[in-house]
């Protein structure tokens, strides 16, 4: 049976991928230290599902993440932990450093040291690219979009990290390629647009879809920082662990980046999510706007042609079926996430 290590398991995209790999009869390891909302009643119900074996570490500590990968020589590790949000690197980048840098150089050198034939996968982020402020934007009513010819942004995009968290996602990234080019290490880089799901604890720092679906199914006063233009693609959670055990299949992305997303048809504003979400509840949404954020795009949508070459990859669940699903996650879980969430 094969083995397969998440780190940030407890959290979104890590118990979403320990369920999608043990029905795949992959034998699943957990590392979490439990920081998130909503990780310890993430574990409870992988626990109550699958079989699974969980340690609680920070990835920060290389003795012990060293020791497990050591001990279980996993042929998978999909490296999910770290440090989340550009707000909280803003006011704390010490820990953004020490989560995101740290915890990837200690998987890396623990991979080398002890684990060698074990492909990773790293999670990173869009925000490598910083706000991209050649590209020419325009802005229309509900959004903001690329001027000319230009649709979406492609792997070639020059890096320019902005940020503390933007700084130390790119360091990562940058950490995990050169592993790679120079001790042989299997590692795939994919940076992320924005990802949303079930048993997404989605707050206002990070996991913007699902919060403001949140906030909207509660009848919550949504804040939005700048005008609500901002434009992202969106990649539904289930498309995303497909992709996951595409790549633990594949063999020729060895040392390979990809910009992971729902591409051009799967993008939309912060305005046009309200929208939405006022047909699919039949509410009038309240809404206040706040100066914008530091570090923020204005518009950023993930070119996905190179993944969809390679791998014959591409999004299936289109934004309204994403929603719907998550809608009725909430509806079955409202006093779990309204308890959580404190909303």
């Amino acid at each position: 049976m094969k083995k397969i290590l998440i780190t940030g398991g407890a959290g979104f995209i890590g118990s979403n991928s320990a369920l999608h790999f043990a029905k795949n009869k992959w034998k699943i390891y957990l590392i979490d230290n439990l920081s998130r909302k909503g990780s310890k009643d993430n574990l409870s119900k992988l626990k109550k599902n699958i079989q699974l074996t969980f340690y609680k570490v920070n990835v920060s500590n290389y003795s012990s993440t060293s020791k497990i990968i050591k001990k279980i020589k996993p042929n998978l590790l999909i490296h999910c932990a770290g440090q989340v949000a550009v707000t909280k690197s803003v006011i704390d980048p010490r820990t953004d450093f020490n989560s995101n840098v740290l915890g990837a150089i200690n998987i890396l050198e623990s991979i080398r040291l002890f684990s060698k034939k074990t492909r990773l996968i790293n999670i990173s982020t869009n925000k490598v690219y910083g706000n991209i402020s050649k590209k020419k934007i325009t802005q229309g009513k509900k959004r903001y979009s690329y001027s000319h010819k230009i649709k979406s942004i492609d792997e070639n995009q020059p890096l320019d990290f902005l940020s503390p968290y933007g700084c130390s996602k790119g360091s990562a990234d940058q950490y995990v390629r050169d592993y790679s080019r120079i001790y042989g290490l299997d590692t795939v880089v994919l940076r992320m647009s924005c990802i949303y799901g079930n048993m997404q604890f989605g707050i206002e720092d990070h996991g913007w879809v699902t919060w403001i679906t949140i906030l909207s199914y509660f009848e919550k006063k949504i804040k939005i920082f700048g005008n609500g233009k901002q434009v992202r693609d969106v990649l539904f959670i289930n498309d995303l662990v497909k992709l996951f055990l595409k790549l633990s299949k594949s063999k020729k992305n060895i040392n390979t980046t990809y910009n992971v997303g729902g591409g051009v048809k799967n993008s939309l504003s912060i305005i046009e999510l309200i929208d939405i979400l006022e047909k699919k509840l039949k509410k009038k949404n309240k809404y206040e706007k706040f100066k914008w954020r530091s570090g923020d795009q204005k518009i950023y949508i993930s070119n996905i042609s190179k993944i969809k070459k390679d791998l014959n990859w591409s999004p299936k669940i289109k934004i309204s079926e994403g929603l719907d699903k998550v809608i009725k996650w909430i509806r079955e879980n409202d006093s779990k996430i309204k308890k959580i969430l404190k909303i």
